[in-house]
């Protein structure tokens, strides 16, 4: 009979680690463990202990032991007990934090002065709305279309998919995915030549440990402080390549030295804007074919554009030349962390030597949601929902700068979630100064520069306009254009 209770008690509940260390009764030890586990914060308030008998089978001693303790510590105040909610952690206040009695001691006065009774200069305050890149509207994230396809790739999945798997990913995503980069974004592969990574900036730290790519790498003139780093990190020296309205000069690949592979972003330059001169996509690709070499292409935002047909993959012009890069961070979350990179036949067993058999690949329920969601158009409606959102959105931050700051001019918003407002020479400081006055969080055009670049510095600010919540997006606006620096006769800002 102790027996059958003790094995249904041992599948109820959740676990609890709990150490009956204290001397004395097991009624007395549990009782102490469980007070140091709520003051250490182990326990907060509200969690529900598991039932007597569950908790009573994983210690090994007698249901009314532990029954007896709950008992005592709700008389005590430490736990709470009501009819069908359990036993639970009772609320309990906080105890002041020094800087709170610290606060007490002043009785509202100010704060102390810093040393020398001097005050320092005022810190801006602390940001109200972000207006920062690179971030897809959490808010708009499809939850309802996503757990359905969650529920029905859960449902369809084969045993061996919950077991060791595959470091090209799952076969069920990358057939999806062949076929629907080949739909929308002109991509030509099938789905060996696809591998699934965690994100573009993983995809990148493979390549780069491929050593294919070294010891140079050209990259635009502008482009993410945080790309060149993971490079560097990676042995690899980069090269700016010029840029103009027409994108990167791929022209003078050819007379870069030691310079193997290219990073370029041919649907939207990233950060100033602008699809890739269609000259100058065959220059990169000739360049790789005649060297050997290869380009790299992120397509980080070639779904999103807004004006015209979305411009095609660098990759269908060659698949042997062209490593394609993609990745759910923009159209659908970074939170997912999906990426995927679409190969040459010959550098795919090269990478997935770099992969390995064992390395962090992104979660398989992940990928399996993914694959449900392209097959059954779900990704199809999402991304063409967000289109008609963002545009929206863009079309208001414009006519914001149309009304309130005529004479700054944005440029890059035929694609993507943010724009470049082209700021009057030597004015890009004091706008983020004034900006971070307003409570904005943004960024400056001169952050995105590469530090050898020889294309001419621009004064400007990356306006990100997915993230701020609807109600507060005038808002935001309205702080913007009160940052910007007012007209002048072309003479510098001081």
């Amino acid at each position: 009979m102790v027996d059958s209770w003790v094995n249904s008690a041992e599948i109820l509940g959740s676990d609890l680690h709990l150490e009956l260390t204290r001397a004395g009764s097991r009624r007395t030890a549990l009782m102490a463990a469980l007070r140091e586990a709520i003051r250490d914060g182990r326990l907060a308030p509200d969690t529900r202990l598991p039932p007597y008998r569950s908790l009573a089978a994983d210690l090994g001693i007698a249901r009314n032991t532990v029954a007896d303790a709950y008992a005592e510590l709700v008389a005590e105040g430490w736990l709470t007990a009501r009819q069908g909610s359990g036993t639970r952690v009772a609320s309990r206040p906080a105890p002041p934090s020094p800087g709170r009695r610290a606060a007490r001691r002043e009785r509202g006065g100010r704060p102390p002065l810093p040393t020398g009774g001097r005050r320092g200069p005022r810190p801006a305050p602390r940001p109200v709305h972000s207006l920062l890149q690179g971030q897809p509207d959490a808010a708009s994230f499809p939850r309802a279309a996503w757990l359905a396809s969650a529920r029905r790739a859960l449902t369809a999945a084969p045993n061996e998919a919950f077991g060791p798997g595959d470091p090209r990913g799952r076969p069920e995503l990358r057939r999806a995915l062949a076929d629907y980069l080949a739909r929308a974004r002109g991509v030509r592969t099938d789905p060996e030549r696809i591998v699934v990574c965690s994100g573009f900036a993983h995809a990148l730290r493979l390549l780069g440990e491929t050593r294919l790519t070294r010891p140079r790498m050209a990259v635009e003139s502008y482009g993410l402080a945080f790309h060149r780093s993971l490079l560097r990190s990676a042995g690899i020296r980069t090269v700016p390549l010029p840029l103009d309205a027409d994108g990167a000069l791929t022209d003078g690949l050819a007379d870069l030295d030691g310079v193997r592979a290219a990073l370029l972003t041919p649907a939207h330059q990233f950060p100033t804007g602008g699809p890739l001169h269609p000259g100058r996509r065959a220059a990169a690709v000739a360049w790789a074919r005649e060297s050997g070499g290869l380009v790299l292409e992120d397509d980080y935002d070639g779904e999103l554009r807004y004006d015209r047909r979305p411009v095609g993959a660098v990759q269908g012009l060659d698949p042997d030349r062209v490593v394609y890069l993609g990745s759910v961070s923009k159209s659908l979350s970074p939170a997912l962390r999906l990426g995927w990179m679409v190969l040459p036949d010959h550098l795919v067993d090269r990478l997935l030597a770099v992969k390995g058999e064992r390395e962090g690949w992104t979660g398989v329920l992940d990928q399996l949601t993914l694959a449900d969601f392209i097959e059954s158009g779900g990704y199809d409606r999402h991304v063409r929902r967000m289109r008609q959102h963002y545009r929206r959105r863009r079309d208001q931050l414009v006519a914001a700068l149309a009304e309130h700051a005529p004479h700054i001019r944005v440029s890059g918003i035929a694609a993507g979630l943010h724009a470049v407002l082209e700021l009057p020479p030597g004015t890009e400081r004091s706008a983020l100064r004034a900006a971070a006055w307003q409570g904005l969080a943004l960024d400056g055009l001169g952050g995105y520069r590469h530090p050898e670049a020889t294309t001419p510095r621009l004064d400007g600010l990356v306006v990100g306009y997915a993230t701020p919540p609807e109600h507060s997006f005038a808002e935001a606006l309205d702080a913007l254009c009160r940052a910007l620096p007012p007209e002048t006769d072309g003479r510098p800002t001081p």
